[in-house]
């Protein structure tokens, strides 16, 4: 994977310098400028302005070191020393920026990577325009960066998932809980998808950025780093601790209340320390399997949300049913204490890193939805196996009419003004009280409760359409049967006729 970093790096590097060259350059304007606030007479005093730090952090633009300037690094990227005067760019730049610390590969000088590889790719990203307002605008950038993260979990495979969810699932996430303001946070935050895809949220709906509050943990080292940079070439600010860390053992959030979740954990993991953690005070539900952390998981983000807190989530679908480990009995306390808000079972392929199909957990503290319809003592299963279409070979995707099917259905069933009337439509969803659950033995298959699809007839008369369908099968007889007689006569024609 370090290859995928050294690239996100490259992009990073080269976004940060394309801003700071932006603003000198509007600075240098001003300086010449007679009419200008800033006009300074004296060249040497302009050069002086221009190389001004104040200048450039005052408008949240990170200071770029001479040495670290895209500049420099492509003029000298066919060079043999190019990998050391990136690390040493990288070295500078952590330097200048305190936010930045720790964050920035350097080993770009390692007699393993080939230099020649190395400045061709610096060739290719000097080609982008990063740093302009209109790149910045319409978040040219981030495209960028996600289609690098998109393209290296696919190339990485299993391990890619730990770093990368697919953006539309990220993307339905965010749209069911509409994260407008508050505290968003995510104990396994990967490269940061759920944060960016909350923050596009706010600002598509007219809101403030300074609305949301981030915070986030990451035990990967590599990652961690990739989600640093991911917040910063967007300009997000989030707390995602002072390094990497295990949620689990050591949670550097540990006072935080939440008002939404989003989460991706890695599925199905046995080694995750539960035998150390047996008396831990998250485990309000039971305590979870040592050789399963899902449900550990499940109650980690339980314990972080707020009195009207929403958890969303990505669950293996082995977690609506499974009894072993004591999973059964958390599923149904978890159900008894009626923060099970909705449930939707997705189609398969849709990650990197697995090819099982997974479902998505929404769970509220306070389902009397102030201002909506109160379902307390109800959940939603939405069954959508069936949507998606293939993107390549082994990957699915989900359209926008996909989701916006699911969450149509989801706010309508919340009492949502501009979402319509709820209705249950048999094989989609199925609004269940918790009576129905506990008879399914706390069971959240979605598939259980909503049923096969209602298929609707046509109008076409029985006798008709019987009259139509014999005719056509009498035509392939006879189709079938002149076939037949062509192959025998070919057999004949070669000697094996009988």
């Amino acid at each position: 994977m370090l290859s995928w970093v050294s690239s996100s790096s490259n992009i990073f590097l080269k976004y940060i310098s394309d801003a700071f060259d932006e603003k000198r350059e509007e600075l240098a304007l001003a300086t010449a400028d007679p009419s200008s606030d800033l006009y300074v007479r004296e060249p040497g005093l302009r050069y002086e302005v221009l190389e001004d730090r104040d200048e450039y952090l005052a408008e949240n633009i990170f200071w770029v070191p001479q040495e670290a300037r895209w500049s420099h690094l492509q003029a000298n990227a066919k060079q043999p020393e190019i990998g050391r005067l990136i690390d040493d760019a990288m070295v500078a730049i952590e330097r200048e920026n305190s936010s930045l610390k720790g964050v920035l590969p350097k080993d770009y000088s390692r007699p393993s990577l080939d230099k020649q590889r190395l400045g061709e790719l610096m060739d290719l990203i000097g080609t982008i325009g990063l740093g302009n307002e209109i790149s910045r605008t319409s978040d040219v950038l981030g495209r960028v960066y996600e289609y690098f993260l998109g393209r290296f979990a696919s190339a990485e495979g299993k391990g890619g998932g730990e770093f990368y969810t697919p953006r539309s699932v990220v993307g339905l996430l965010v749209e069911m809980i509409e994260p407008y303001k508050g505290r968003v946070y995510d104990p396994c935050c990967g490269s940061g998808g759920m944060f960016v895809m909350s923050e596009r949220f706010v600002k598509a709906h007219g809101g403030r950025r300074e609305d949301i509050a981030i915070y986030g943990q990451e035990s990967n080292p590599t990652t961690w780093r990739l989600c640093k940079m991911n917040l910063a070439i967007r300009g997000i600010n989030g707390d995602l601790g002072p390094q990497h860390a295990d949620s689990f053992h050591n949670d550097l959030h540990k006072d935080l209340k939440a008002d939404f979740v989003l989460a991706n954990p890695p599925f199905n993991v046995s080694d995750w320390g539960g035998d150390r953690l047996r008396d831990d005070v998250r485990w309000n539900y039971g305590v979870p399997s040592v050789g399963n952390a899902n449900f550990a998981w499940v109650q980690h983000m339980v314990h972080h949300l707020s009195p009207h807190g929403i958890a969303a989530f990505v669950l293996a679908n082995g977690s609506l049913s499974a009894n072993t480990g004591g999973e059964g009995e958390i599923r149904r306390s978890i159900v008894e204490a009626d923060l099970v808000d909705c449930i939707i079972a997705m189609p398969p392929q849709l990650f990197y890193q697995t090819q099982i199909p997974v479902s998505l957990w929404f769970l509220a503290r306070d389902k009397s939805n102030s201002g909506f319809r109160d379902r307390r003592g109800e959940a939603l299963f939405i069954d959508a196996r069936k949507m998606g279409h293939l993107v390549d070979r082994i990957h699915r995707d989900l359209s926008d009419e996909d989701s916006n099917r699911i969450t149509r259905a989801y706010h309508a069933w919340r009492g949502e003004s501009d979402a319509g009337d709820y209705e249950d439509l048999p094989g989609f969803c199925k609004s269940a009280t918790l009576e129905e659950i506990a008879s399914h033995s706390y069971i959240l298959s979605p598939g259980r409760y909503v049923g096969s699809e209602v298929l609707e007839g046509d109008r076409e008369p029985f006798e008709e359409k019987m009259a139509r369908l014999t005719a056509s099968l009498e035509e392939q007889f006879l189709e079938s049967a002149r076939l037949e007689e062509e192959i025998r006569e070919s057999l004949d024609r070669v000697g094996y006729g009988q």
